[in-house]
Parts: structure tokens; C-alpha cells; sequence
């Protein structure tokens, strides 16, 4: 079930229109983005680096260049530590590389996702310590390792942290106090303190913004050749850390891919290649769906360093070598999702909990680093948070995905006494807990939710009412002003009432997608192209018109008899749908493309 929403955001739409010279159309979308202001609008469409913020504008942000630029001179030993995903891996390359340019005495380290876990741990500040390391440098991680902090500081050993995720905190007489590290520096913009303007930026931009700080304290010509890669790996982290492409974030993303086209990165370029991706046409889709899933499937299936190594390549022979082997765990990846994607839905279905407003999922046997990937996909077909766990070396571990009503870290904050370890943000967590507290934990979560039926209920939000008629390719040419796309600047939806279905055809080598034949009540027929559930679709029209309505319309190449509400039977299927408008080049022929994501 959804419901189906027409933005009604107010706005002089012809002013902005004739004075940044595009259609009504386009402006009624920026207005949907929210955007007020003609300097946001300005910044959107024609926003460059240097509408980038400082970097020291980040909390204690001169504490940290300081420090590190001592450590350097000093020659201490420094060692960057990191996460096991895309952001992690980036960000860690990003320090490590830009400290290697500065003349630091550095190393990396990455946790492995099983045997350390997330983040800081016990192990890895000993294991420094055993190596001589005097400053450890975190990326992605950091913000809630207090107790390892301590350890490292008794230990002689100080830390610096750069992180973005959410900061612990207390509530204590109704008053929020944040917990926050005893480090040397904390760089986080979710610091309460933290005057940073864009808070959603990833663990790839902190480190980013770091390096452009070091850079502008240093003026040193080797750092400053080297930004360009640091600003591609920070866009490939934004896009896979799943951060709204808003303000900076798309700024950063859109030059990104310009300049990852001509990527000098061997192990970036190998990928592209391995898994056919044209470089003229990379798109913010290919980082989050094609490269960022191959760099994570390492750190999922085996180390994160080899992801790590990949971007760290030197020569096409080792940056392919390591890229097939990537797109190889990749593939077993996405054989081993599908099934704890069954395993989940068959347990929501035995355990009787598809009433409950948080969906607590033990699946004991899936392998733990799929648990985030499966909470997803639980998430998207029911619409609820869910936590997803499975059984690990110490314990049980899990993973947490969110629906927009539902600070996932706020409520576990409220549960904490469950967890052993737990972190995370407004949509997403890991957390680490005993077996026996799962049954109290789902309890808990679930009697203070605080979620109501409307919550569960999934909107789509039409951005302009309009036939498939008024589409243009002039208008289809001026959407890719709003590009890159992705959460927070999706594509945008069109809507049109009663389009009759005349005929559908199966396409792609299993049928999973559709191109039906359509005609509007002004009496234009059409392409309508469907890549969503196909099955799911034919089930519609089963339960809307009634048996055999399906089959009939893969059937028919012209309109004919046919089940039909309101109006004559021989007309067709008479549907209301929401669709994209985009280009399509095939054969060297290019042409306009409606795809249906919605219908009713």
C-alpha cells in the first residue's frame, strides 16, 4: 500500500524560470527540493568547488592539523585506522595517502569486519602499541570508542579522531549531554559545537576536508596535485555512505564524476572496466550500485584491505587482477543476500511478527556481514525499521535499517542496557548484544516505537502532475541539470492520470522487465518501459480486473477484448501511473523514454 502525494510547494515559477532560463517544469522542481533562495538555486544548478565550505569550520579542526603536522615533524609513528566499507576504506586511503605526501611515518590499518567488528577495539590499540605507533589517526570511526581511547592514552599512545556518525550522548534531568572521547581532537560534525553548515557529509569528506586543511596550513605543491583524487574518493564515499545529495554533498559528487571519467586511479579504473561501465557515461548510480557494492564485498566476504589495496594500485596488471577478484565476491555477494533475503521473510512469516512496528530478524546462520544488505531489503518491501541478527564469533551482531519517522540510533540509545556495543545514525546501526537479550530488546523497541500505522505507510511524492504528451526532449535534456541523483535530489516523478494499457511484452534475458504500449486520453500512444517487480504488476492487474488479466496483456500487440473499469471493454486496462522522463540512446538512436515506477 502507498499513498500518492502532489507536491504544492509555492513559488514564483515563471520569475525563476526567465531568470535562470529554464522551463516552469524545472523550477517547480527545485522549489520540491526545497529550495527559497535564487543564491541556492544558483548553487544548485551552477555550484562549483569554491562554494565548498572551509574546512575549519569543522570543531577543533586547528587541533588536529596542529597535532598532526607536530607528529609529522617529530617523527612519530602515526596509523590510520579505518572501516571495513566503502567509506572507510576511502577515507583511510585519503589520509594515508595525503600523510605519505607530507613525509609522515605512516601505516593503515582496516578491521576485519569479523574478528574486530566495527571500529576502535581493544586489539587493535594493543596491536599499535606492539608496533611502536605513538598517534592513531580513526576515519569513519572514533566518535563512541571511549573506553579504547583510554586505553590507548595509558598506553602513551594519542588519538585523533575523524568520524560523522552520531555522538553518544545522556539525557540526564531532561537535558541532552554529549559523551564524547577523550581525544587530542575530535573532528565530527555532528558535534553539538560543531558550526559546520552541512552535517550529513560522510567519513570520505571529513578526511577530505582534512587533507584541503593540511594543504592550506602547508601550501605544499605535492598535496594540493593530489586533491582531485582525494575529491573523487570522497564523491564515490558520499554516494555509497547513501548521504543526501544536498547542498555540499552534491557539489562535491557532480565534480566528483567529472573527474573520475579521466580517473588516474588505477584500481577505480580497473573496476569500471571489469564490470563494463562506460566511463563517458558514469553516473552516481554506478558508484552505489556497481563499484561501491564490489569494494564492500571484500570487506563483507573477506579483509577490507584488499579493497584498500585496490585503490592503492600502481599498475594496471595488479589493479585488474585485484578488480576481477572483487567482482567475484561481489557475484557470490549477491547469490548469498538472496537467500537471507528468503530466510527473513520466511522467519517474519513463522514468528508471527509482521504486526510489529520494529521487526527484530535472528537468522543465526546468515553471515554476519550480509546483515546490513538484508535489513535493506527487508526494510524496502515492508516499510518498517528492522534490526537483522545473526550469530557471531562473541555473541550476537546485527545490523539496523530505518524508515524516515524512525531515529534508529535515538531509540537504541533509549534501549542501550541491550547492547554491548551499538553506533550508528538516524537510518542505519550496528550493534553487538548477548543472545539472551534479543526477545527483551524486541519488547522493548517495539512498546516504545512510538510508530502508528500512517508511518508504515509508504508515500510517493509527485513532483509535477503532467501527460506524457507535454514531454518534450528539450525537457527531458533540461533534467540532467538536476543530475547527479540520489537520496535527497532524486529523480524526478511525473503523473498521469488513466493511461489505457493496450499491450505488454517481456523483455531481458528472465523477463524481468516490461515495455508495455500505451495510449493517453488525448489519444497519443507511447512506450511506457517497467523495471520494477514484474510479477508483482501482473498480480495487480489479476486483482484489479480480474484472472487471466495478465495474460491477456502480454497477449495483445493491439487493444482488444479486455477486463476494463469505466469504460468500454474492448478499450483496455485503464491504469494511473507515475513515471520518469529520460533519454535513451540505442543503436546510435536516441529517443524519449517514459519508465513507470508507480501505478494504481
Amino acid at each position: 500500500m502507498e499513498k500518492w502525494f502532489v507536491a504544492a510547494k509555492k513559488a514564483d515559477f515563471q520569475k525563476w524560470a526567465e531568470e535562470f532560463h529554464i522551463s516552469p517544469v524545472l523550477a517547480r522542481i527545485l522549489r520540491n527540493r526545497d529550495l527559497t533562495e535564487e543564491t541556492e538555486i544558483e548553487r544548485f544548478l551552477h555550484g562549483t568547488l569554491e562554494d565548498l565550505y572551509s574546512p575549519w569550520l569543522l570543531r577543533d579542526m586547528d587541533r588536529a592539523v596542529s597535532v598532526l603536522l607536530s607528529a609529522i615533524s617529530e617523527k612519530k609513528r602515526i596509523r590510520v585506522i579505518g572501516d571495513y566499507d566503502v567509506d572507510g576504506v576511502c577515507s583511510a586511503d585519503i589520509l594515508t595517502e595525503g600523510l605519505q605526501i607530507l613525509g609522515a611515518c605512516v601505516d593503515t590499518a582496516i578491521p576485519h569486519r569479523i574478528h574486530d567488528g566495527y571500529g576502535l577495539n581493544d586489539h587493535l590499540i594493543e596491536e599499535a602499541q606492539k608496533d611502536g605507533v605513538e598517534l592513531i589517526l580513526t576515519c569513519d570511526n572514533g566518535i563512541a570508542a571511549a573506553p579504547q581511547i583510554e586505553l590507548a592514552a595509558s598506553l602513551g599512545i594519542g588519538v585523533i579522531v575523524t568520524d560523522h556518525h552520531e555522538v553518544p550522548f545522556l539525557v540526564e534531568d531532561g537535558v541532552r549531554r554529549e559523551l564524547l572521547p577523550p581525544a587530542l581532537a575530535v573532528v565530527d560534525p555532528k558535534r553539538e559545537e560543531c558550526a559546520y553548515p552541512c552535517k550529513n557529509i560522510c567519513g570520505g569528506v571529513v578526511a577530505y576536508k582534512y587533507m584541503q586543511a593540511l594543504w592550506e596550513k602547508t601550501q605544499d605543491p605535492a598535496l594540493a596535485g593530489a586533491m582531485d583524487e582525494f575529491l573523487q574518493l570522497a564523491a564515490l564515499a558520499t554516494v555509497c555512505d547513501v548521504m543526501e545529495l544536498r547542498d555540499e554533498n552534491r557539489i562535491l559528487v557532480k565534480e566528483g564524476l567529472k573527474l573520475l571519467q579521466n580517473t588516474k586511479n588505477e584500481g577505480i579504473r580497473a573496476l569500471m572496466e571489469v564490470n563494463g561501465i562506460d566511463r563517458a557515461k558514469l553516473s552516481a548510480y554506478h558508484l552505489g550500485f556497481v563499484i561501491g557494492p564490489c569494494l564492500n564485498a571484500t570487506g563483507r566476504l573477506d579483509t577490507a584491505k584488499r579493497a584498500l589495496e585496490l585503490l592503492q594500485s600502481r599498475t594496471r596488471a595488479e589493479a585488474m587482477s585485484a578488480a576481477r577478484e572483487l567482482k567475484e565476491l561481489n557475484d557470490s555477494r549477491k547469490n548469498l543476500t538472496l537467500q537471507g533475503v528468503r530466510e527473513a521473510e520466511e522467519y517474519i512469516l513463522e514468528h508471527h511478527i509482521e504486526s510489529d512496528p520494529v521487526l527484530v530478524i535472528y537468522l543465526p546462520d546468515v553471515h554476519e556481514s550480509l546483515a546490513g544488505i538484508i535489513a535493506g531489503r527487508i526494510r524496502e518491501k515492508y516499510n518498517h525499521p528492522v534490526f537483522l541478527l545473526t550469530r557471531g564469533e562473541e555473541g550476537v551482531k546485527g545490523s539496523g535499517r530505518s524508515i524516515e519517522s524512525y531515529h534508529m540510533y535515538e531509540h537504541m540509545n533509549a534501549v542501550k542496557q541491550y547492547f554491548t556495543r551499538f553506533g550508528g545514525h538516524k537510518l542505519a546501526a550496528g550493534l553487538s548484544m548477548r543472545e539472551e537479550d534479543i526477545e527483551p530488546l524486541r519488547r522493548a523497541l517495539n512498546e516504545g516505537s512510538g510508530l502508528t500505522e500512517e508511518d508504515f505507510v509508504a508515500r510517493v511524492h509527485i513532483d509535477v502532475p503532467m501527460p506524457l504528451s507535454y514531454a518534450t526532449r528539450e525537457l527531458a535534456e533540461e533534467l540532467s541539470l538536476l543530475e547527479p541523483f540520489g537520496v535527497g535530489n532524486p529523480r524526478p516523478l511525473f503523473a498521469q492520470k488513466d493511461l489505457l494499457f493496450l499491450s505488454g511484452r517481456r523483455m531481458g534475458a528472465g523477463g524481468n522487465f516490461a515495455r508495455y504500449r500505451v495510449r493517453t486520453p488525448e489519444g497519443m500512444e507511447a512506450d511506457l518501459v517497467f523495471f520494477g517487480d514484474v510479477e508483482r504488476f501482473g498480480e495487480f492487474l489479476e486483482e484489479t480486473f480480474g484472472p487471466g488479466s495478465s495474460e491477456a496483456l502480454y497477449q495483445r500487440e493491439t487493444a482488444g477484448e479486455a477486463p476494463h473499469r469505466g469504460g468500454s471493454r474492448r478499450e483496455g486496462w485503464k491504469i494511473s501511473v507515475v513515471y520518469q522522463l529520460s533519454l535513451n540512446t540505442f543503436r546510435g538512436k536516441t529517443e524519449l523514454q517514459f519508465v513507470m515506477q508507480n501505478y494504481c
